[in-house]
């Protein structure tokens, strides 16, 4: 059998420990030292604040999980889908939409059960009717409309006459209402509150959208 050949081994060299490594005595002592240092320090701290009297802070614990509270969404909202509104569809209209209609020229009753196909039931709120009779007698029309007796009506409890802030307290409160609006940025809050439905008025008719048994036209 023939001999096996060695080959030479280059750029190897020994492992050299450095003086910073930690393994070594005279690091090792110089920790030791520094652990000691500001333990007497927090010590110090400690005897100070209890001598004045001041509450003294627990360590914070790195290993705590941190929690998140998040709102419990009704049991009705599957998704996005509210399955708490069927027909007959209760509607909380604003000051900005019965403006529309009069402007239009549109029936309010007939043209909703025409948007959406299914018996609807107008409710006007005590702060709407405040902020229609607040308005003068360029809503008269408006308000004629709102004093209606075949809507209900809806008492508020709030101070104030700012119908907004009810409206989304109400929808928020109770998921069972299509909300009748133009005000664009009570649009917009509406649309982050998931399962509440917009009406408005768009091209000479009531419109709906997030409802989606509404029919498509």
């Amino acid at each position: 059998m023939g001999i096996a050949k060695k080959t030479r081994k280059y750029a190897q060299t020994k492992r050299m420990i450095t003086n910073r490594d930690s393994r070594l005595k005279k690091n090792q002592a110089k920790e030791a030292l520094e652990v000691s240092k500001k333990k007497s320090k927090s010590d110090d701290v400690v005897r100070e604040m209890q001598v004045h009297n001041h509450p003294i802070p627990k360590p914070f614990n790195t290993n705590r999980v941190s929690l998140t509270h998040s709102p419990q969404q009704p049991s009705a909202l599957f998704f996005q889908h509210n399955t708490s509104l069927v027909p007959p569809y209760s509607v909380l209209v604003d000051t900005n939409f019965l403006s529309h209609t009069v402007q239009h020229k549109l029936d309010l009753l007939p043209t909703m059960m025409d948007c959406l196909l299914a018996k609807c039931t107008p409710i006007i709120t005590s702060c709407v009717m405040a902020e229609l009779e607040k308005l003068g007698t360029k809503y008269r029309i408006a308000l004629r409309i709102a004093r209606d007796e075949r809507w209900e009506r809806l008492k508020c409890s709030h101070r104030g006459v700012y119908a907004d802030d009810c409206i989304v307290d109400r929808v928020v409160k109770h998921r069972v209402y299509i909300v009748a609006t133009n005000d664009k940025d009570l649009k917009n809050r509406l649309r982050k509150i998931p399962g509440v439905p917009i009406m408005s008025v768009a091209r000479g008719k009531y419109v709906i959208e997030r409802l989606p048994d509404a029919p498509d036209r």
